[in-house]
């Protein structure tokens, strides 16, 4: 994130006696010694899984996304590996810039005269043609980076013995108590622990817009640590990123690393990732689904963080707002705001990937985490915590709780994760089933949430398909 955030001398950690990971087992971007991905066994998926891609194709549409990647590992095979739709709507790039229907669930015409709003990037779809998704697309993960990055950098931190999962937050970040007078006075503060931030029982409010006024990666993170708990930590479990954001920093002191230079060296080069990156390069990114117009037209304002609430539950989204914030198409570049301050690396947002390796991820996370994990390791991280009472959170990972997004036939040791862009990860051990499912239902703007609708549709049309065909 920051490398001009300094650990201060007074910490715990003492980052000037401590090795970096640059001389680990693994160089950059190598695959490690026995892992296997999974073997490819898709030639039927179009007769086994009809119904289930039937499913993104009439969300497609009808306008829940313009596109959408998946795959599906099931007992060791990818059974299934497919792409559709397109970077934009196909109505979209043959009309006028920005000048689209109404749909359900969201959206307003912008007026004839504002053709010019966003003229360059549908122009060269005009020229270049509006490509079609393909299997290896990048997508903007979202907060699926929290479980394939973040979480699993903890992971690997505490099978090292570096991370302390009951280590008080305040003895890595001091800033987390004294960057303000506020936090200061706050007693509650010093019970804040890294499992509270991994399980979203800290006390800290879901969601804040810090990039409005912090203009700086300094600034945000500054900003995030002296947000004031909205609770007693370890009383309630509230999602929130502005927790993982401080995870963040957190764990860049412990392993005296950056958060993508770590994973990419330590998770996504030894599982054979070989796709999965932050800040993807420039030429990459226009072959990627874009996800927001920041360029004035229409787009509402995110309120809150894509987990909560389940399907059916109405969101908290300011609709009557507009984020004008970076004045551009966000295409090949972190979706969420406070993630781009922050440089495109953070705790909670900024890994781009394909559907195929997200698939090697859960692959790896389904045989017990080899070679990176220990199998206990990951038990204890993907099973859900006792406290607070009524949670369905594991240590960075989700579980089911009806109604939940994975539909229902995901086993009750089953877990999981969503991206605010439209992306999800979920994985069930008794079945040996992992379902990853990227979109980008956030283009042009995220007051289209047919997705919870439809999401676990497709879970569930899955299920039933593995199990007529068994």
């Amino acid at each position: 994130m920051c490398p001009s955030l300094p650990l201060p001398s007074n910490s715990a950690i003492n980052r000037t006696d401590r090795k970096t990971f640059s001389e680990s087992v693994f160089p950059l971007n190598s695959t490690a010694q026995g892992f296997s991905s999974p073997l490819q066994a898709f030639e039927h998926q179009d007769d086994i899984f009809s119904s289930a891609f039937s499913v993104l194709n009439n969300a497609i549409a009808t306008r829940a996304f313009p596109a959408a990647s998946l795959a599906v590992t099931h007992q060791g095979r990818l059974v299934a590996l497919k792409a559709a739709g397109h970077l934009i709507y196909e109505s979209d790039a043959g009309a006028p810039p920005f000048s689209r229907a109404l749909r359900e669930g969201g959206g307003v015409d912008v007026p004839s005269d504002k053709s010019e709003v966003g003229a360059p990037f549908l122009a060269s779809l005009a020229s270049s043609g509006n490509l079609p998704v393909q299997s290896a697309t990048l997508f903007d993960l979202a907060s699926l980076t929290k479980v394939v990055a973040t979480a699993t950098m903890c992971m690997i931190l505490y099978e090292r013995g570096l991370l302390d999962l009951d280590a008080p937050v305040a003895a890595i970040v001091p800033e987390f108590i004294s960057a303000s007078p506020e936090t200061k006075q706050d007693l509650r503060r010093r019970e804040v622990t890294l499992r509270m931030l991994l399980a979203h029982s800290s006390g800290l409010p879901a969601y804040e817009r810090l990039f409005v006024k912090a203009h700086t990666c300094d600034e945000l993170l500054h900003a995030a640590l002296a947000i004031s708990l909205a609770t007693d930590p370890g009383q309630r479990a509230e999602y929130s990123d502005i927790g993982f954001i401080i995870l963040g920093v957190a764990l860049e002191r412990l392993a005296n690393e950056s958060l993508d230079r770590f994973c990419q060296r330590e998770v996504f080069g030894p599982m054979g990732m070989t796709s999965t990156t932050y800040n993807p390069p420039p030429g990459q990114r226009k072959n990627i689904p874009p996800t927001a117009n920041e360029y004035g037209a229409n787009p509402p304002l995110r309120e809150t963080p894509e987990s909560q609430p389940s399907a059916g539950v109405k969101q908290n989204l300011a609709l009557s707002q507009s984020s004008t914030f970076r004045g551009r198409i966000i295409q090949g570049e972190v979706h969420d705001q406070n993630a781009s301050v922050l440089g495109g690396v953070a705790g909670h947002a900024g890994v781009f990937a394909t559907a195929q390796d997200v698939a090697r991820f859960a692959h790896c996370i389904l045989n017990g985490g080899p070679p990176i994990l220990r199998p206990e390791t990951v038990a204890l991280f993907t099973r859900r915590e006792s406290s607070p009472e009524g949670t369905s959170r594991a240590l960075g990972w989700d579980t089911p709780s009806p109604p939940s997004q994975s539909g229902k036939y995901f086993s009750s040791s089953s877990f999981g994760h969503l991206g605010y862009t439209g992306t999800s990860l979920w994985i069930d051990p008794e079945r040996q089933l992992s379902v990853t499912l990227l979109t980008n239902r956030t283009w042009p703007d995220c007051a289209n949430d047919a997705i919870k609708r439809l999401r676990p549709n497709f879970h569930d049309a899955v299920i039933e398909a593995l199990e007529k065909f068994a």
